[in-house]
């Protein structure tokens, strides 16, 4: 049996609960990425290994890879590429079977619908029927994971999700523009108006007490206000190192409309 190939683009922590489960379902899969990522969850991020080199999400291990001709050996070795190639330049070369942009940018950044046999877009800023196959809902609530072959996502609200009646207190901004300097790390537990670290010189604070879930790495330059970091007032350090519930919940429909989609069958 010929082994389906998916290449994801973007290979964030949503992104990874997509390519866990392909990679779970026995998909080979390849995951592009832009040379500084500006993922926050870098703990169950396969981006991450952009930074270190190799990297592993539960019981997955993503590889950093120079070049092109390397894919076919990282994924034998039981390691899952990952490639600085945010244009998907080696569409060229590299066939897949489906092509998932989970780049979360609220906006199309170049993804076709004739990229592969089936293209499916987590998010607004696609079209279904249009700019790829399928169009699977991120947004919190009721719709969450609905599959949508014909037309959009709704619209970013730019609001954070309320984890404990905390939302935009959850989250922590840049306070100046440049190099970020972390005092803290992933998994750290603050109070509320602790020292997190400096950007661009300028320290910032966390606005409530719980576990720092995500940070920024210290590559990135960062602008004014953007978001560097996530304090999860439910205190739980595991959930520092797992997939969430949104991710898996996208990598389900994901699966779900790459069958749907191939085998013809949309009930």
């Amino acid at each position: 049996m010929r082994i389906p190939k998916a290449l994801v683009r973007g290979g964030g922590d949503i992104a990874t609960g997509t390519i866990h489960r392909l990679v779970k379902s026995g998909f080979k899969v390849l995951v592009t990425e832009i040379e500084t990522p500006t993922v926050i969850r870098l703990n169950v991020a396969a981006a991450n290994a952009i930074y270190e080199g190799d990297f592993v999400v539960e019981g997955v291990t993503y590889a950093k890879i120079e070049r092109s001709d390397e894919v076919d050996a990282t994924q034998e070795a039981g390691k899952i590429p990952v490639l600085i190639d945010p244009q998907m330049s080696i569409l060229k070369t590299y066939q897949p079977d489906l092509v998932v942009d989970a780049v979360l940018a609220k906006r199309n950044l170049g993804t076709t619908v004739d990229m592969a046999p089936v293209v499916i877009a987590l998010g607004p800023g696609f079209e279904a029927g249009f700019d790829c196959d399928a169009v699977i809902e991120t947004a919190r609530g009721h719709d969450l994971g609905r599959i949508f072959y014909h037309g959009k996502a709704s619209d970013d609200t730019g609001i954070p999700g309320d984890i404990l009646g905390y939302a935009e207190e959850r989250i922590l901004r840049s306070t100046g523009v440049g190099k970020v300097v972390l005092n803290k790390r992933i998994g750290d537990h603050v109070e509320a108006h602790d020292l997190i670290g400096t950007t661009g010189g300028v320290p910032f604070y966390s606005n409530i007490s719980g576990v720092i879930r995500g940070l920024i790495h210290e590559d990135v330059s960062v602008k004014m206000g953007m978001k560097i970091g996530d304090v999860d007032p439910r205190d739980d350090y595991n959930a520092c190192n797992a997939i969430s519930d949104k991710a898996r919940a996208l990598g389900g429909s994901v699966l779900e409309a790459y069958l749907q989609t191939i085998g013809g069958l949309r009930i």
